[in-house]
């Protein structure tokens, strides 16, 4: 994807890497549509910003997600960049009894079904555009779990899968597919105290290390940042003690 003269959306870009990365895009002179479910959160991230617009939504909702596709690009023509960011991460307890499965069904609403209802309501009109691209956000857990956070583990994982499908199909048309994985990152995805967390990357880092991967790869398929490496390639290595160490440093911090 070019990363200037875009129409771009970004769902979650009120906070966290959505907004950091809206700030990004607006600055290569992109006009810039932020979505999520605080309008408090969006008015901030664009205030003071030209070519910067908040649209409210929900991406859990099918129906809202299919009324909102229609309704942007008939505001919006020129759009040709989606940037399915909108996630949430909860950490679950599959040793309850019984097992509460009501965060796990919120996740896979918001970080799957979300981003695959938005891209199917949107792809006609991507495809009609002359130069497009989806970049769907995914995680460094998509190949290593974190295991106190299954269901996020499994969503991403998910991600992952769907983005090299969704590029198969798409490798005749004008879209093009990237995937981002991040590493753990200080956001307030989880709290705020891994906002602050010193084994978590800074954002600011991280979006630092990104944008010119994105300016200079125009057909990159992942974008992956120096840190998240090891995880993404974890498999290469002796994947089971690397699993263990791993996920005892996370038993160890609480």
């Amino acid at each position: 994807m070019r990363t200037h003269d875009n129409t771009i959306l970004i769902t979650g870009g009120g906070s966290g890497i959505g907004r950091a990365l809206a700030e990004a895009f607006h600055t290569r002179g992109n006009t810039v549509i932020v979505t999520g479910r605080r309008k408090s959160q969006l008015d901030a991230a664009i205030a003071g910003r030209t070519a910067m617009h908040a649209v409210t939504l929900d991406v859990t909702d099918g129906e809202a997600i299919a009324t909102f596709a229609r309704q942007i690009v008939k505001a919006f023509p020129r759009l040709n960049v989606v940037i399915n960011n909108a996630g949430i991460m909860r950490a679950e307890n599959l040793l309850a009894n019984p097992v509460d499965v009501a965060d796990a069904e919120a996740t896979v609403a918001t970080n799957l079904l979300g981003p695959i209802r938005l891209n199917a309501g949107l792809l006609p009109h991507l495809r009609s555009q002359p130069e497009a691209a989806i970049l769907n956000i995914s995680s460094g857990l998509a190949f290593i779990p974190r295991a106190d956070t299954p269901t996020y583990n499994a969503t991403k994982a998910a991600v992952h899968s769907y983005s090299q499908s969704l590029r198969f199909q798409l490798r005749n048309t004008s879209v093009r597919v990237h995937e981002l994985v991040p590493p753990y990152v200080q956001t307030e995805l989880m709290g705020a105290q891994q906002a602050v967390d010193p084994r978590a990357m800074p954002l600011a880092d991280f979006i630092e290390e990104t944008m010119p991967i994105l300016d200079t790869k125009p057909y990159v398929e992942e974008v992956l940042v120096e840190k998240v490496l090891p995880l993404r390639h974890a498999e290469k290595g002796d994947y089971p003690a690397f699993f263990r160490e791993f996920n005892e440093r996370f038993v160890t911090s609480h």
